[in-house]
This record gives structure tokens, C-alpha cells and sequence, in this order.
């Protein structure tokens, strides 16, 4: 049972930590909105509005989602605007009446679509469509469009309304993702050779001394791995490639890798919690049959004990058999935390940043050399990213499945790298989609 959830990531925390003065959740948001007072004999003195997560700096309400970074990792700017469930609903967070809203779709068009996908960090040329939902329940009203104009700055175009005139809200695709021309449709029994388009976004990662993790294509230039594969000395980026659409297992000296322009570490990355990674390519990948970016998890979407999931890797095939030549896949279902935390499974180290999925009669587990691959799972026709692949107890040993990053609760910090970094967006238009009523 969760008593408290963090935001909208599979972070649960008990009800006595909410505004206790210690961050439990992972971006803090336990501690953010706090209201600190200072009591005497005739005064009560307010201290603190809105405290930054990583931090003991406060800053005012009005500060929070206005477009500027105070916080000093930036928090108060990282979650301002997002995706929502397995239709893409687009919503805005607005700080007075602390809740996200859903956009109107009155008067929209291409034009806010392509602003919007930038504020997470895509690209306008990957944008895709905007579509239009029959308008949910929306107590705390919406935002809206002012006028059909669009203005340099998308936040100063929306404005509060408590009515949707059209009765539709705006969903938004801002990439073409989850695509599988050759998908797997039946259960695989211990794990089986993959064939062409069955998994597209699968990469692999390999180190110039002989080291070679998994990755999962999100973007044409963004992989995500695991932390722990670029960790102490894998942590250069020029020491890797990232080879895409391939089914053999490559070399490094291979001239088809993507040079790694560079790596970004989860910052609360420690002893396989928060085991995420970044990588930034030099160039773009060009997408095909063989090669398309697997859909990241929308704020909301949370796996259920027993969601059918598939792992793939070049990984060995047994704890004491040998690297696998062939890219290689199994069905998994997603376990209950709880229960992998028996003191006879993973004996309490499984956290909120992590997954547990496979079976606890052993047999099918991903093993050393799929690293960082992924986790993914089939819904509303498309491939989500669960998670990716962390650590475990041997390989395929009876209870001790495998564990995984858990990559709804990483999606603020996966898009915030992704605008921050990404050069190629122009700084006059990275914005976050926010009007302050």
C-alpha cells in the first residue's frame, strides 16, 4: 500500500515523511511545497515557500515554473510540463493551484505542438502530430490558448480558463517512437534468437578496451543505458560506439558505430540505485526497419505485478557460458517489490528506483553483457520502455530475478538532460509551458 506518492513516479513514501525536513523522494518533491513558520508570543514568520530538492534553498511560489532556473540544479524549471498516460495528453502544472491542467484544444495547431515538444528536449523536425481527447474531468479548469497568434514565448501564449469551449484537450506526439515492424507476438520459452525489426531500438554499446553494455534508442541522438556501464573509468565518452540495427554482436573497431559526444550520470546514482545513464551521440541516427526509438513511459503509466515484459541482449547465456554473437530475447513479467524484498530474493534492496521482473523459478533472466539493455513491454500498439537492465544474483538462479531501472520514476531528469543539452534547440525557445494564474 502506498501511503505517499511522489509526483506521479512509482515512488511511495509513509505519510509521516511528507514535510518532515528530510528529501526522501527522488527530486524532492516531499519537501518542495513545505511551508516553514517561525512561532513567537505576536508573530508568525513564513520562512520557506518552495524549497529546491537537492538543496536547502527556498525560493518563492511565484518562482516556481516561471520559465527562469533558480534552484541550483534546477528543479524548480525540470517538471513544468509533461505527457500524461498511453494517449499522450499533454498537461501543464500550474503553481497556485498545484495541480496539472489539461490544454485546451481551441485554437491549436502544428505550431504550439512543435514549441511544446521542445520544452522536452525533442526536436522540431522529429515532431509528428498533435491530436484532439474528448475533454476529461477537469475540476481545476484548464489552459488555453489566448489568441490564435502564436507569440515568441509558447507560456505567454496560454492563459487559465475554467472552461474548454471546444470540449477537447490536446494530445501530442513529438516523436514517431514504439514502432516494431517484425513484433513478437508469442511467448518465447528460455530466451531466442531475434530476428530483423524485432527489436529496433536495441543498441550496442562497446568500450574501446573490450567492455560492452545494452542501450535503448530514444531519440536520434539521446541512448539510455545503465550508470553503472559508464561508471570510474568507462565515464569517457570518446572511449565508446553505439551500434544501432545490428543483430550480431559488434566490435569496437567496427567503422558503423555513432561516436559518443557525452555521458550523463543520474546524480543520486550510488550502488545500482538511480542506475541510469545518458548518452549524447555525435551525429544522428538515421531511423529504418532495423532501427526506431522505443516510446519512454508518460507521467501516470505504472506497471502492475505481472505486466508482460521482454528483455534482449548480447549477454551470456548461462552464468558460466560465454557471450552471446546473436542479439537474443525472453518474455518476463513485471514481480511484486514487496515480495522480491523477502529476506530468501533480493532481501530488502530492492528501492523505488528499481524493477523487479522474471520468474522465481529461474530459467529466463538477462545475464553479464545485456547491461543497460531494455525492458520493455506492448500497450495501445506501441513498445514502452520499462526499464533497464541493473543488476541481479547470478544468472537465471531460482529466486534471484533480475532487477531493473525504473524508468517512469527517471522521466524528469531523462528530459531535463534532454533540453539542457540539447544544442541544436535555440536558447529563445526552451521554455517551459507555464502561466501562473
Amino acid at each position: 500500500m502506498c501511503e505517499k506518492r511522489c509526483g506521479f513516479s512509482a515512488y511511495c513514501i509513509l505519510s509521516s515523511q511528507w514535510c518532515d525536513g528530510v528529501t526522501q523522494c527522488p527530486y524532492g518533491e516531499d519537501e518542495m511545497s513545505c511551508v516553514t513558520t517561525k512561532k513567537t508570543t505576536t508573530t508568525t514568520t513564513t520562512t520557506c515557500e518552495k524549497r529546491c530538492g537537492s538543496s536547502a534553498h527556498c525560493i518563492l511560489s511565484t518562482q516556481w515554473c516561471d520559465g527562469v532556473i533558480q534552484c541550483p540544479n534546477g528543479e524548480d524549471e525540470m517538471s513544468c510540463v509533461r505527457l500524461y498516460g498511453a494517449d499522450f495528453q499533454l498537461q501543464v502544472y500550474s503553481t497556485v493551484k498545484s495541480a496539472w491542467l489539461p490544454v485546451c484544444s481551441d485554437y491549436w495547431n502544428d505550431d504550439y505542438g512543435k514549441f511544446a515538444c521542445q520544452d522536452f528536449g525533442y526536436s522540431r523536425s522529429s515532431y509528428i502530430r498533435y491530436g484532439m481527447l474528448r475533454s476529461v474531468y477537469a475540476p481545476e479548469g484548464y489552459f488555453k490558448l489566448k489568441t490564435e497568434s502564436l507569440t515568441s514565448k509558447f507560456y505567454t501564449s496560454i492563459k487559465y480558463s475554467l472552461s474548454c469551449s471546444s470540449g477537447y484537450v490536446v494530445y501530442l506526439r513529438c516523436i514517431g517512437c514504439g514502432l516494431s515492424y517484425n513484433s513478437v507476438t508469442s511467448r518465447i520459452s528460455g530466451g531466442s534468437i531475434a530476428s530483423y525489426g524485432n527489436w529496433p531500438w536495441q543498441v550496442n554499446l562497446q568500450h574501446r578496451k573490450g567492455d560492452f553494455c545494452g542501450g535503448s534508442i530514444i531519440s536520434p541522438r539521446w541512448i539510455v543505458t545503465a550508470a553503472h556501464c559508464v561508471d570510474g573509468s568507462n565515464s569517457y565518452a570518446s572511449d565508446w560506439r553505439v551500434f544501432a540495427g545490428t543483430l550480431t554482436l559488434p566490435s569496437y573497431s567496427d567503422t558503423s558505430g555513432h561516436l559518443v559526444q557525452a555521458i550523463y550520470t543520474h546524480p543520486g546514482y550510488k550502488s545500482y540505485d538511480n542506475d541510469i545513464a545518458l548518452m549524447k551521440l555525435q551525429d544522428e541516427i538515421s531511423y529504418n526497419y532495423n532501427t526506431q526509438p522505443v516510446c519512454l513511459p508518460n507521467s501516470g503509466m505504472i506497471w502492475e505485478t505481472g505486466t508482460t515484459c521482454w528483455i534482449s541482449g548480447w549477454g551470456k547465456t548461462s552464468e558460466t557460458g560465454s557471450t552471446s554473437m546473436y542479439l537474443k530475447y525472453a518474455e518476463v513479467p513485471v514481480l511484486d517489490a514487496n515480495e522480491c524484498n523477502y529476506n530468501y530474493i533480493h532481501n530488502g534492496r530492492i528501492t523505488s528506483s528499481m524493477l523487479c521482473a522474471g520468474y522465481l523459478s529461474g530459467f529466463r533472466d538477462t545475464c553479464q553483457g545485456d547491461d543497460g539493455g531494455p525492458l520493455v513491454t506492448y500497450t495501445n500498439s506501441l513498445w514502452w520502455l520499462v526499464g533497464d537492465t541493473s543488476w541481479g544474483f547470478s544468472c537465471g538462479q531460482t529466486y534471484k530475478p533480475g532487477v531493473y531501472g525504473n524508468m517512469t520514476v527517471f522521466l524528469e531528469w531523462i528530459y531535463f538532460q534532454m533540453r539542457v543539452r540539447n544544442i541544436t534547440v535555440p536558447h529563445c525557445v526552451v521554455f517551459n509551458l507555464v502561466l501562473l494564474l
